[in-house]
């Protein structure tokens, strides 16, 4: 079956068999190994590459190819990094790669092992066949995206902003994928991303017997501020892009958001909807608890960590809400933030985006649209380069593809790994 795969599948197939997990708290492996992997394949292509491991293990790899006109370069980027998968929950070995009913299975699949494939393919079928792209391309490969980019993409910016000398766009994850809006095929072009703001608790009491009566438990406490967090409901606030995608949507469905109210028409949205509901609003989820040693000792400490995502320019109301909400005995501390993007859903590049998908996909409208999490695009607007989401996938219209980013048995279509190399070559040309 391997014989047969296409390229951008095999370089997609073997980047997964590269098990680049990213652990958090500065933890990582194979991320040197994956990287090594993409430099030597751009070396192939003749490009001047270099590497950087601000730590051990963690590399990043950039190159830059020359354009055939001057002007602006364009930053094309992805991370080489994956986030955990136990394999006792996955129907196959989430390192394998195996491929199997029309898809690629594994961790990276789509988050985001496939898109590094197709900027691959896509550059080698344009410097292979002896052509340039349109402009000047700043080529990159990061590492340690997926606990906030420190040790690769913002590492990479604040010591190496030359790299990037004259770029003023960058695309990357994710967007650009298909949705089902009631059996007509439509895109979203990810625009803008929300803030992130990631948050310790920590609780404390005396230490003593687990037999004893001690009102002052910290872990109750805790447990307290972490339901509080948790179940806040926070309300809807629409931005230009989520005012611009449900006023898209309603027309299409049919419906009224005025009438029906933003999330009744984002839920008419399908499998999309796992994606759009969190960016009306923000979200604040505990994510991880910590505690205790022994079942008859009641500990002096209980921390907890909480995922904030704020809609942009909310993040600080949304923490001084949430130490409200806590109370004066639990402590804060901000362990990492990133801003929040919002950029126009407009001008040559998304005109261009937009054109492209229409000559592959007929009628297939583009929406603009806010993504919940974040990416390596993040650190990129620190030198005032704009990036959007654009790793082209057409995808069946019954296929959960927001369950697939660092859910269980990973995945992605052939087909559409090979759509989206062709649209990314086209715009790569022409752009």
């Amino acid at each position: 079956m391997t014989d047969e795969l296409s390229r951008t599948a095999r370089f997609a197939q073997d980047l997964i068999r590269f098990p680049s997990v990213n652990h958090g708290d500065g933890r990582s492996d194979g991320e040197a190994e994956a990287a090594g992997y993409l430099e030597a394949e751009l070396q192939r292509l003749g490009l001047t590459t270099q590497a950087f491991e601000p730590e051990p293990g963690r590399v990043s790899v950039v190159a830059r190819v020359e354009g055939e006109r001057p002007g602006p370069a364009l930053v094309l980027h992805g991370h080489t990094d994956v986030v955990p998968a136990d394999p006792a929950h996955w129907s196959v070995d989430p390192f394998g790669g195996e491929v199997r009913d029309g898809m690629l299975w594994g961790r990276g699949a789509v988050d985001m092992k496939d898109m590094d494939a197709m900027m691959l393919a896509s550059l080698g079928t344009i410097l292979g066949s002896g052509r340039r792209p349109a402009r000047d391309l700043v080529v990159a490969f990061f590492a340690d995206e997926e606990a906030g980019g420190v040790l690769g993409s913002h590492w990479v910016v604040k010591h190496h902003p030359e790299l990037f000398a004259g770029a003023t766009e960058a695309i990357s994850e994710v967007g650009g994928w298909s949705l089902d809006l009631h059996g007509r095929r439509a895109y979203l072009l990810q625009t803008g991303e929300k803030a992130l703001v990631w948050i310790k608790l920590t609780a404390r009491g005396p230490a003593a017997h687990g037999s004893r009566l001690i009102r002052e438990n910290a872990i109750t406490k805790l447990a307290e501020a972490v339901a509080r967090i948790g179940r806040r409901d926070w309300p809807i606030r629409l931005t230009e892009t989520t005012r611009a995608l449900v006023d898209e949507l309603g027309r299409l469905l049919d419906l009224d958001p005025k009438a029906v109210g933003p999330d009744a028409v984002v839920l008419e949205s399908g499998t999309a909807a796992g994606f759009i509901l969190a960016t009306l609003r923000t979200t604040t989820n505990p994510t991880l608890l910590s505690a205790g040693y022994k079942h008859n000792v009641i500990p002096d400490t209980a921390t907890a960590l909480v995922d904030i995502r704020t809609l942009p320019g909310e993040e600080q109301a949304v923490l001084d809400e949430v130490r409200a909400l806590v109370g004066p005995d639990i402590e804060i501390e901000t362990v990492h933030t990133d801003v929040g993007l919002e950029n126009p859903f407009g001008g040559p590049l998304v005109e261009r985006i937009i054109a492209l998908l229409g000559e592959h996909d007929p009628g297939a409208p583009v929406l603009p649209y806010l993504m919940s999490g974040g990416t390596d695009n993040k650190a990129l607007s620190e030198l005032g380069i704009r990036g959007y989401g654009f790793a082209p996938l057409q995808l069946p219209g019954d296929l959960d593809f927001p369950a697939m980013f660092h859910g269980v048995d990973e995945r992605v279509p052939l087909a559409a790994l090979d759509f989206g190399t062709k649209v990314l070559t086209d715009l790569l040309l022409t752009y």
